[in-house]
């Protein structure tokens, strides 16, 4: 199989021990099973790639009408979660294969993509790191940005200052992430580490 990557869901954070008695932090990720849906060719989409689609076991209720005609067109029932993967050559991959936890084994270095948790309004402590003043009484400056620019000229703030604002929700993805264990009878991935995003949240898993 062509592709190289998998649709997961965060499970949680554990901890595993090794043969040495190390205790090693540990993320378990539900990955797949996934079906291949649709495949992208060169001459008519202008890029090659497949597009995979999460088997859920709880099924697929309600479907728009332009996705239900895109899954008739494959003759599967509908996912709820797709994403694409690129690949070298598509012809590899038919339309309802299935791709696997198996792709992975133990040593393998990954990379996994998910949205960040959701962390609202912070100040420039939290979202940029900045020091802050002195913690003692009468200092006045404790939390606050400090200067953002100067009065006469250019008389404004300059893009890109950093300042408070909407911190989390953002689309990250952590590299070289070793894989631990693989369950192939659960759909479990066990990497090290922790990858973005809360429990339950999807998350796209990609070999190195």
């Amino acid at each position: 199989m062509s592709v190289q990557g998998i649709i997961g869901k965060k499970v949680g954070m554990t901890q595993v021990y090794a043969e040495d008695g190390r205790a090693i932090p540990v993320t378990v990720l539900e990955a797949g099973p996934c079906v291949v849906v649709q495949r992208k060719s060169k001459d008519k989409d202008g890029y090659v790639a497949v597009q995979l689609g999460l088997v859920d076991a709880r099924g697929v209720r309600r479907v728009t009408k332009p996705m239900k005609g895109h899954f008739d067109k494959a003759g599967l029932p509908p996912c709820r979660v797709l994403r694409e993967f690129k690949v070298e050559d598509s012809s590899e991959a038919k339309v309802g294969d299935k791709v696997s936890v198996d792709l992975f084994a133990a040593g393998d270095k990954v990379v996994v993509t998910g949205v960040s948790k959701g962390r609202g309004f912070q100040g420039v402590i939290r979202r940029h790191g900045f020091g802050g003043g002195k913690a003692t009484h009468g200092s006045m400056f404790h939390r606050a940005p400090g200067s953002i620019g100067a009065s006469a000229y250019p008389s404004r703030v300059l893009k890109g200052t950093r300042g408070a604002g909407h911190l989390g929700s953002d689309r990250v993805s952590v590299r070289n992430l070793e894989v631990v264990r693989v369950d192939a009878s659960n759909n479990l991935l066990v990497v090290r580490g922790s990858v973005p995003g809360a429990g339950g949240s999807y998350v796209v898993i990609r070999k190195k």
